[in-house]
């Protein structure tokens, strides 16, 4: 394996079947020795932000691999429903929370960040994300830190 490689993951939705796979890649990442960063910004913001981050839904409406019709995915209560119906799935696999990834991540040694950006447009501050995340810093900023790296879009 070669030394001193790292995958850098921006986190740009923030629906539950949309943040899994990029925290699984950084899990991944991390498992190999890759060094990780996850730069969370826009709707991902959610993942990471401390009163969403238990309550992300499931985003079917317009999903075209939906099992269900998107006029009945529109309904009253439907994301949620899907939402426990994913998390119960994810329960018997013994796959960690959304939260409980993240710790690991952190205690593995990923970097979190957050988008400046994305925080003035949604009005948050970095009181208002996990302790996980390491700092808010710009699009330039991400750039810095990923030079060399490969990026991953999710």
């Amino acid at each position: 394996m070669e030394a001193n490689r790292r995958v850098c993951i921006i986190v740009s939705h923030g629906g539950l079947d949309e943040v899994y796979p990029a925290l699984i890649l950084a899990n991944g990442a991390r498992m190999e020795g890759i060094e990780c960063i996850l730069f969370f910004t826009f709707y991902g913001l959610d993942a990471v932000t401390e009163d969403k981050v238990d309550h992300l839904h499931v985003n079917m409406v317009g999903n075209p691999t939906s099992p269900v019709p998107t006029m009945l995915m529109g309904l009253p209560g439907m994301e949620t429903m899907a939402a426990k119906m994913m998390q119960s799935k994810m329960t018997d696999l013994d796959l960690p929370t959304a939260r409980e990834m993240i710790e690991i991540l952190d205690e593995s040694g990923a970097e979190i960040y957050g988008c400046l950006l994305a925080m003035d447009m949604f009005g948050r501050t970095k009181d208002d994300l996990v302790p996980q995340v390491k700092d808010v810093i710009t699009v330039g900023d991400f750039y810095n830190m990923s030079e060399g790296s490969q990026i991953i879009f999710t």
